[in-house]
């Protein structure tokens, strides 16, 4: 019995998942920076010093030397060419999607360590859906945060009531961050050690004058920190006005002061917020904060 020739059709076949393997394998892994690239990345992220803040204060400050706790940065190919920050958050700065692939096939052999990835929407979208496999599902995605910027004095007149908080500040202070992080993140920072590990972050952000307050009674009605200062930018995070006093300005105030200060000592001021929060972005614009990008978060249990 003959048995007829099947005909072989090119268009009956993915191409994609016969090529996908050999172009894998011709990916180059992401590897880890050392010291002796310091200055290579200094001047990648000096490129873009506002969309880096947060990794650019964490290098400048410790360096590249993973001994200090401060996280990793990746590259693939060289830090001109891709550029990404492991520690407590997964940071991605630049690259194409080879490097993204890379990042992520790096971030997956071992147990994940980050809460988050956060960073400019380009690169943190692509980086998380090649991630979501293995991570997934987000406990929340924040696919648009406008990222502002205000590089000269605030339009809105400061808070002259609001100031730095002060180290014996530190449990009343400590109320309102707790209260801020849990409206704003989901979650009691509390959970796990009891507290211990955000009250030292709160407690060293106080010590280098980095948190700021307005007190009612010995209460706190406004508070926001610098929650990273690069040698350019200092980006403002955690921006709560107590319930009980919104609807009067406290927060376009208070955060005109913190830009005020930062501008002050020669940096541009930034924040990133959740584009559905239209009275925070309205407060922001008041201040002369301007859109210079766009930041996502994908929130991770």
């Amino acid at each position: 019995m003959r048995i007829p020739r099947r005909r072989f059709s090119w268009q009956s076949v993915d191409v994609r998942s016969l090529l996908e393997p050999a172009r894998r394998a011709r990916i180059a892994p992401a590897r880890q920076l050392a010291n002796k690239d310091l200055a290579q990345v200094l001047r990648v992220l000096d490129t873009d010093p506002v969309a880096s803040c947060m990794v650019a204060a964490r290098v400048q400050e410790f360096g590249l030397d993973t001994r200090a706790g401060s996280g990793e940065l990746w590259t693939r190919g060289g830090p001109q060419d891709s550029l990404c920050f492991s520690g407590a958050n997964l940071v991605p700065l630049r690259g194409d999607h080879d490097a993204l692939r890379a990042f992520a096939d790096r971030a997956i052999r071992w147990p994940r360590m980050c809460s988050s990835v956060v960073g400019r929407q380009e690169l943190a979208l692509p980086l998380w859906e090649l991630l979501s496999r293995r991570w997934g599902p987000a406990r929340e995605l924040r696919s648009e945060q406008p990222l502002l910027a205000l590089a000269e004095s605030p339009v809105a007149a400061p808070d002259p009531l609001v100031r730095r908080a002060r180290p014996d500040e530190l449990d009343r202070y400590l109320v309102a961050a707790i209260s801020m992080f849990i409206e704003e993140v989901g979650v009691d920072p509390r959970a796990g050690d009891g507290g211990r590990g955000y009250r030292r972050r709160i407690q060293s952000l106080i010590e280098s004058g980095r948190a700021w307050a307005r007190f009612v009674d010995g209460e706190v009605v406004f508070k926001a920190e610098v929650g990273s200062l690069s040698r350019r930018t200092g980006q403002i995070q955690g921006v709560w006005v107590h319930p009980e006093h919104r609807g009067h300005g406290l927060g376009t105030g208070g955060t005109a002061a913190i830009a005020k200060a930062v501008v002050a000592s020669g940096r541009t001021a930034s924040l990133y917020v959740n584009d559905y929060n239209q009275v925070a972005r309205r407060a922001y614009a008041r201040v002369g904060f301007r859109r210079v990008a766009t930041f996502a978060t994908i929130l991770l249990d």
